[in-house]
């Protein structure tokens, strides 16, 4: 077989520039379909079984978050199932993939994706639960469906919303929300039986379908990025920010949680909301208490690393979990997973990835329950 790349399908991106042996592949990391950022990548290579590859990304150092290739390693898989890590590295300027695949077909990518095809799955698998139901909130820039899951009575006392993937590539943030869901409907779970007795989830797996299929990294269809648009979402430019906050003041919201990666930071952490004016000694305490909580549910989840309040300045109000923290008063959060590897917790063979980022997800329902009080 001759070498081969190709990228059309799912949250496919590359751009081939030379791929005459397999040992001289050289690559540009793709844009954004409407923005000027270059990020994430996943190809199928074909025709190298056996072959030392090596794959040098020649704009990596130009990418929006160069940072994101130190100390970093790229994921790889021969079924799109399985997902392990291969040597890589970066001199600042090009990132360098080294490997000898053992089949004729391998892809590669920037972290484990979440397909839309599992997520119609799991939306299928949680409207056969008789405590859960899948809503339609509306339409995406490009006409997918913006499916929201419910999960418990909404009359309950307690209204919890969920959203992941505002931005695409975080490909995490859908697996930490399958990790949740599962967990929530886990009949034989106590912590989620409580939980449902007194409090209604309110789920948005997959806040960015367009980004998520056209293989972006940040954007949707109309180049927004959705976690800025929280304080004038429109139908032309945002219409998933839209539809998601209209429901959320329909519906109320008692605790706020925004799902998210980071490039550049190898560890689990959440972004809170005291740089806010109108933040009170009693959301301090309770979102310090939370994340303690967070602490003792999980060894992944630390807050020793992460961002300072200063990170966030005159358009914080844009973002969804600082908007709804202002206009509600509530616990308010955004976390982070990693691209890399949670250095306090490190897995050479598969770095952080989408299992570990559900065992999060269903973690993050006991400090839920303890601070419903």
């Amino acid at each position: 077989m001759t070498i081969k790349i190709s990228q059309n399908f799912d949250s496919g991106a590359i751009d081939v520039v030379s791929a005459t042996s397999a040992g001289a592949i050289d690559l540009n990391l793709r844009k954004d379909s409407h923005a000027d950022i270059h990020q994430w990548f996943h190809f199928r290579l074909q025709g190298a079984r056996g072959q030392a590859c090596t794959m040098r990304f020649l704009n990596a150092g130009q990418a929006t978050y160069p940072a994101g290739y130190e100390d970093y390693q790229a994921v790889a898989s021969y079924d799109s199932e399985n997902w392990f890590r291969v040597p890589t590295s970066f001199d600042g300027q090009v990132m360098t993939i080294s490997h000898t695949p053992e089949l004729d077909s391998v892809y590669y990518a920037y972290f484990e994706p979440y397909s839309w095809e599992r997520h119609l799955r799991l939306l299928g698998e949680v409207a056969e639960h008789p405590l859960a139901r899948v809503s339609d909130l509306g339409s995406t820039v490009d006409g997918r469906d913006m499916n929201m899951v419910t999960i418990g009575n909404p009359q309950a006392e307690k209204k919890i919303w969920v959203i992941a993937r505002q931005h695409p590539g975080e490909s995490m943030a859908e697996w930490f929300v399958e990790g949740l869901i599962d967990s929530l409907l886990d009949d034989a779970n106590p912590i989620a039986r409580k939980l449902l007795q007194r409090a209604v989830f309110h789920i948005v797996p997959n806040m960015n379908p367009d980004g998520s299929i056209r293989g972006n990294l940040r954007t949707n269809a109309a180049g927004a990025n959705l976690n800025r648009e929280w304080m004038t979402p429109t139908l032309e430019n945002s219409p998933e920010v839209l539809c998601v906050k209209n429901k959320i003041h329909e519906t109320g919201v008692d605790m706020f949680f925004d799902i998210h990666g980071d490039e550049a930071l190898p560890y689990n952490f959440v972004a809170g909301n005291e740089m806010l004016e109108n933040f009170t000694p009693e959301q301090a305490a309770h979102q310090k208490a939370f994340i303690e909580r967070y602490k003792q549910a999980s060894p992944d989840f630390q807050d020793k690393f992460g961002y300072a309040a200063s990170k966030y300045k005159s358009d914080m109000l844009t973002l969804a979990s600082k908007y709804i923290g202002h206009h509600f008063g509530c616990l308010a959060l955004t976390l982070e997973m990693p691209f890399k590897e949670n250095a306090d917790l490190p897995d050479p063979a598969v770095g952080w990835n989408g299992a570990r980022s559900a065992a999060l997800g269903a973690a993050m329902l006991q400090p839920i329950l303890l601070s419903l009080d």
